[in-house]
């Protein structure tokens, strides 16, 4: 479970109530169903116009990601490659193929699957930088898809803003309606911001860090999977890998993996 999704979801909700409240307002005031209607569910099903139906209703799952932290596992791939890098200057490439059966990440699988029948390094690296490019196009695809929400939110907001005030022009005889009735107009702009800045823009913001971190991983990878290729010294690889890697859980690998290079 990823707390800072939690606390960042109430904590912004929190202060959004806090401030209400502090204004002299209360949680009634802005609480109108015909409101919601119009700007979350109407920008919703204006969502499904603007994309297809099962990325719109597959926004709900995507949307449960932010709140997951991915585990991509970069310190035991490196320490996979290692054995790998070391086994290989053993006993050759050939050697690897039995243990690839046993790895968890299809994409490094793929990448070695390619070294051992001896694939061109140059096909190597377009083959899988292929893969990490589509695996991005589609990321980037459902990512605009939770833009698209964002920018959809406002839009509707403005236009129940709009719908409130010709109401409220055409009943200016009734001087008294005019606060409420203004008030009640520009709910659906508060519901709008909310949607947009508390909820969607943060959330694809969430998921875009999610897919940075995973390409990396994959990026990592590839140049793992072409130093083993080459040959090179195990202590160069680990010196590769680790450069993808924060400083702090860098230090703690390059101690184990190098103490004995």
């Amino acid at each position: 479970m990823d707390i800072s999704s939690l606390i960042g979801v109430f904590g912004a909700i929190g202060m959004v109530v806090m401030s209400i409240y502090s204004s002299g307002g209360s949680i009634g005031t802005v609480v109108d169903l015909p409101s919601f209607l119009m700007v979350v569910i109407g920008s919703y099903f204006a969502l499904m116009l603007a994309t297809s139906l099962s990325e719109a209703l597959g926004i709900w799952s995507l949307l449960g990601r932010t709140f997951r932290i991915p585990v991509f596992n970069e310190k035991g791939i490196i320490q996979k490659m290692v054995a790998f890098s070391e086994k290989a200057r053993r006993e050759g490439l050939l050697a690897l193929e039995d243990e690839l059966e046993d790895l968890d990440d299809e994409y490094m699988k793929k990448g070695l699957r390619l070294v051992v029948d001896g694939t061109d390094q140059e096909v190597i690296r377009n083959l899988l930088e292929l893969e990490l490019s589509q695996m991005q196009g589609r990321h980037a695809d459902k990512i605009g898809t939770v833009n698209m929400w964002a920018t959809l939110g406002p839009g509707l907001g403005m236009l129940g803003t709009v719908v409130g005030l010709i109401a409220m022009l055409k009943n200016l005889e009734d001087k008294a309606s005019i606060g409420p009735n203004m008030a009640l107009a520009l709910v659906t702009t508060f519901y709008g911001s909310v949607l947009a800045n508390l909820f969607m823009t943060p959330f694809a913001s969430k998921l875009r860090a999610q897919d940075a971190k995973e390409s990396m991983v994959k990026e990592m990878i590839i140049e793992g999977v072409l130093s083993i290729q080459a040959g090179d010294n195990t202590r160069i690889l680990v010196m590769k890998l680790l450069a993808y890697l924060n400083p702090s859980d860098r230090r703690t690998l390059e101690q184990e993996l190098l103490k004995d290079n």
